[in-house]
This record gives structure tokens, C-alpha cells and sequence, in this order.
């Protein structure tokens, strides 16, 4: 049984703690989680995002090497598959689009199984496509609606996100709403709850378990102690608003202070959230940018309208049979090999 998911279980546990007992009273550290902490997390994040992209611009991608899903331009009785196998710029936009936004290429995977014997099947697996979609898309909500801590004023967008979030919230909420109690925001529930999915998926799925390592867990749990956390923090715990307020426009305004009547679940809510940060360019999740520079998806396939050369080729000095030829001429005649030109014919 694959055990690597309690070894990450354990550290992002241990994390929280650290960071919770660390901005107690009696310790002392808020300095360090509320202002450090993030600023060298926010620093490791730049710096790696970008290396690690500059590094995948550089690499060589002489020929085409694109995935190719369909019919290729050929014969004008053959029909094109523009969007799997795209021989223009317009049809490669179109195919990253559909990837980035819809998860196409997820949507289109199938699971294989031994159903009734020996009897291969092969199915879509479409609660992955949807978990996978439900993830993205709350976390992607989530960071939008949290900018409202890290702007004066608050943008328009963020806002009517609000509103479209929390659209759900029944009229028994909404009576709770005006008494003064929090809205409920779905992006925050449907985000634990897809990572809930993807974690038990990699748990209960064997061949997914058998290749999964410590690193695969470990951001799962990291965002689902960060969406705990801010659960935790919104509809049960009190926190002072306006003094984390105060914490996060001081650390954009480089202006870093820390506020009184700070809690020590926000410390450690911001401090899982800075691992993150640090941890994202060194890990799996740095396919947020690979994406983009993934030359299996980002190229053209027209290698029969035209001939692709490696531009690094260099000259390299050639012997042609002719000169070869002219060479042992006299011999291969001697051997009963056949030549072009006779020795007389030479002459």
C-alpha cells in the first residue's frame, strides 16, 4: 500500500502547527510568518516561475513534434482535422484554447479495464475531467475574490465575482447575511471538495496509487489545508477583517506592518499558502506555465505542405559515390563490381 500520502499528510500538518504555535502570545514569531515568510516566498515563486520558463523557451524544438489526434492536410477528398492536427496558426489557437480552458485533451481520455475475463474495455473517464474542472476553476475563483484584500479600492471584477459566487446562498442565508453572518461562496467548498476527489482518486484507484509519490499529495494537502483554514476562518472562528486588511495592503504597498488582534489560524493560513507559493516553481503545478510552451500542442502539423530543416544542422563534408567512385574505380572493376563510367570511358 502506498504510504507516501501520510509522510505529506504528516509535514503539511506539521507546518500548520509551527506556524500557529509560532504566533502565539508567548512566542513571538508574527514578524517572521506575517511579513518574512511571504516576501521570500513571493521572491522563490518570481524567480523560479520565470526560470523555469526562460529555461523551456531555450530549449531546441527543431521539427515539428506535434500530437497529432487527427487526419492532416492531404488529399482534398480527405477531410482535415483542424483542431487535432492544426496546419495553421489559427487552427493551433483555437486547439490551445479548447486545452487551457476546457481540458480537452482530459475530456477525451479513456481508462482501460478487464470487465467479463479477458475482455478489454475502455472508458472516458469523465468524473476526472469534472473533478479536474471543478479544481482549476474554484482556485481560480478563490485567488480572484481574495485580491479584495490586496486592493483600495476594490476592482469592479472582483465584486461581481463575489455576487456570481455566492448566487447559490439560500433565502435562509440570505436572512443570516443581514443579521451580519458571512455568505456562503461556493468556490471555497467546491475547491476542498474537489481536492478531496483528486486525493481519494490517487488513494483508492490501484495503478494510480502505484505511481504516485509523496510529491503528488503533498500540494493536495497543502491546498486543502489552506481551503480548511479559510473555511474555518469565515464561518466559524472570528477574525479581525480590517487588521488583515491592514497585514496584506502593508505587504503590497511595501509598507510591512503587523496589526494587534491578528489570530494564529490566519498566521498559519498564510504561511501554507507562502509554502505553496515557494514550492509551485519546483513542482508538478508549474504546468500553469508549461502549458504555453508545450511544442506538442503549441506547434503546426504541416510536415507534408512543408520541409522542416534543423536549423542547427552545420556543414558537414561529404564523399559522393561519384568521387568515390573515381577513386577505386580501377579496383571494383577488378572485383566484378559494376561502375557507372568504364577506366576507357574515364580516359
Amino acid at each position: 500500500m502506498n504510504k507516501n500520502y501520510m509522510v505529506s499528510l504528516i509535514a503539511v500538518i506539521t507546518l500548520f502547527l509551527i506556524a500557529y504555535v509560532g504566533t502565539q502570545q508567548g512566542a513571538g514569531l508574527q514578524m517572521v510568518f506575517g511579513i518574512i515568510v511571504p516576501y521570500l516566498a513571493i521572491i522563490l515563486f518570481i524567480v523560479g516561475f520565470a526560470r523555469r520558463v526562460m529555461g523551456w523557451a531555450r530549449s531546441a524544438v527543431p521539427f515539428r513534434i506535434t500530437t497529432t489526434c487527427g487526419q492532416q492536410p492531404s488529399l482534398p477528398w480527405f477531410k482535415q482535422a483542424k483542431i487535432d492536427n492544426p496546419s495553421c496558426t489559427l487552427g493551433v489557437v483555437a486547439r490551445m484554447f479548447l486545452e487551457i480552458v476546457c481540458f480537452r485533451s482530459l475530456f477525451r481520455n479513456t481508462r482501460m479495464k478487464l470487465k467479463g475475463g479477458p475482455h478489454l474495455t475502455y472508458q472516458l473517464e469523465l468524473f476526472l475531467w469534472i473533478g479536474a474542472l471543478a479544481f482549476h476553476y474554484a482556485f481560480f475563483t478563490v485567488v480572484l475574490r481574495h485580491l479584495r484584500f490586496f486592493t483600495e479600492p476594490v476592482p469592479f471584477f472582483v465584486t461581481i465575482l463575489e455576487n456570481v459566487d455566492g448566487f447559490m446562498r439560500m433565502e435562509v442565508l440570505y436572512d443570516a447575511v443581514q443579521q451580519g453572518l458571512p455568505g456562503v461562496y461556493m468556490s471555497g467548498l467546491v475547491l476542498l471538495a474537489a481536492a478531496l476527489y483528486l486525493f481519494l482518486r490517487r488513494v483508492m484507484i490501484p495503478q494510480v496509487r502505484y505511481i504516485s509519490l509523496a510529491a503528488d499529495f503533498f500540494p493536495l494537502f497543502l491546498i486543502m489545508g489552506i481551503a480548511l483554514s479559510g473555511i474555518f476562518m469565515r464561518y466559524l472562528s472570528k477574525v479581525d477583517i480590517v487588521a488583515i486588511k491592514e497585514l496584506t495592503m502593508g505587504l503590497v504597498t511595501f509598507r510591512p506592518t503587523i496589526p494587534e488582534g491578528i489570530s494564529g489560524l490566519f498566521f498559519a493560513h498564510l504561511f501554507l499558502v507562502s509554502v505553496l507559493l515557494a514550492y509551485f516553481p519546483f513542482s508538478k503545478l508549474m504546468h500553469l506555465g508549461g502549458i504555453f510552451l508545450s511544442p506538442t500542442r503549441n506547434m503546426t502539423g504541416n510536415t507534408r505542405q512543408v520541409r522542416h530543416v534543423n536549423p542547427w544542422n552545420y556543414p558537414v563534408k561529404v564523399h559522393t559515390y561519384e568521387e568515390y567512385e573515381d577513386d577505386f574505380r580501377e579496383k571494383m572493376v577488378e572485383a566484378g563490381l559494376p561502375v557507372v563510367k568504364m577506366p576507357e570511358e574515364q580516359a
